[in-house]
């Protein structure tokens, strides 16, 4: 039976590199590579007067710059960047913010969590290191193999946020901005980030969703070891319940794919997908104790490589912990440490 809601793709074509398609009125589509499976992100530019407001920045590298560079040549137009909207802290999005930003004298806005997240990541406080990580992976089943793996994949984030502002302007679930003329209501999601933030144009009748809701792929919901009793899948599938709540031609402005129409229906999807999941790693379980390591496997079928296993690790123990809190699996740690999932 065909789906009666599916997805509209209204774009027929990509950014070309260095250049901008407009999506809605003033606002710009801009496309920046990224050096992984996932290989790229959509950047988004509104028109203000006499300048621009950016969302999101893209990686801070010298292929991502030399592309900025032509955007800035080109798409500006000679007007600067006002101010720098980044959605969360993860290095695609938050790269060239402290660039951007003293280049044009822009002012940085975004959520107080995901700012002070990203100064705890760059200078390796809270838990944000490659050690924390292989701990909090070894005692949910990894062995030392993919431990040493992850440790030699070493901090990423410095390589790819080599700087970050020191100030910001907040932002806070449920207020308005106004941004390229219109307002924007700021919509914060939980799971994928600590305060993810998505801005919603009711008159544009468009959603700028960063990561929360992509239309082909499910976005990485993760323990992380400054919250290892976590239940980040649970905060996610209730965060992607806004954007059924929105008009049901709003156009979504992910951050990875295209943009597309049809919220409604990828939140019922994405929500199909993860009971599924759930479901199956139950029937793993009830086979006999499992450890987020063992059941990689169930939720990733192919072979992963050490900047996959940081993410795979971090979803796994997600999928366990949602189980568990909903009595749907008991938790028990063995004499060698690791943590098991067996049947309620």
């Amino acid at each position: 039976m065909a789906d009666p809601s599916p997805l509209e793709f209204p774009f027929a074509s990509l950014p070309a590199p260095g250049a901008a398609i407009g999506v809605a009125p003033g606002v710009h589509w801009l496309r920046m590579p990224l050096p992984f499976d996932l290989d790229h992100i959509n950047l988004w530019l509104l028109e203000e007067e006499g300048g621009w407001t950016l969302i999101d920045s893209g990686l801070g590298n010298k292929a991502t710059r030399a592309l900025w560079e032509q955007v800035i040549a080109g798409v500006l137009g000679g007007r600067p960047l006002k101010r720098v909207v980044v959605t969360h802290y993860h290095p695609d999005h938050a790269g060239n913010a402290a660039w951007l930003s003293r280049r044009f004298g822009a002012r940085l806005w975004m959520t107080r969590a995901e700012f002070l997240t990203a100064h705890a990541v760059l200078h390796g406080a809270a838990s944000f290191s490659a050690e924390a990580s292989a701990a909090l992976f070894r005692a949910n089943g990894l062995g030392e193999q993919g431990t040493a793996m992850l440790l030699q994949r070493g901090d990423l984030y410095r390589k790819l946020v080599p700087e970050f502002p020191v100030e910001h302007r907040r932002l806070m679930h449920g207020s308005s901005v106004r941004l390229g003329g219109h307002d924007w209501q700021v919509l914060v999601g939980y799971g994928h980030a600590p305060e993810h933030a998505s801005l919603h144009c009711r008159e544009l009748k468009v959603v700028v969703s960063g990561d929360m809701l992509l239309p082909k792929i499910s976005t990485n919901v993760a323990v992380r070891p400054i919250d290892p009793s976590g239940d980040p899948l649970r905060l996610f599938l209730e965060s992607i319940r806004q954007y059924a709540q929105l008009d049901a031609d709003v156009l979504v402005l992910p951050s990875h794919g295209v943009p597309f129409r049809g919220a409604h229906a990828r939140v019922a999807a994405l929500e199909a997908h993860h009971a599924a999941r759930l479901d199956e790693l139950q029937a793993t379980c009830r086979a006999a104790p499992r450890s987020a390591a063992d059941v990689l496997e169930v939720l990733f079928r192919r072979r992963l490589d050490a900047n996959q296993i940081f993410f795979a690790m971090g979803e796994s123990i997600a999928h366990l912990h949602y189980l568990h809190y909903a009595g749907r699996l008991r938790r028990t740690t063995g004499s060698d440490g690791v943590i098991r999932y067996a049947s309620a």
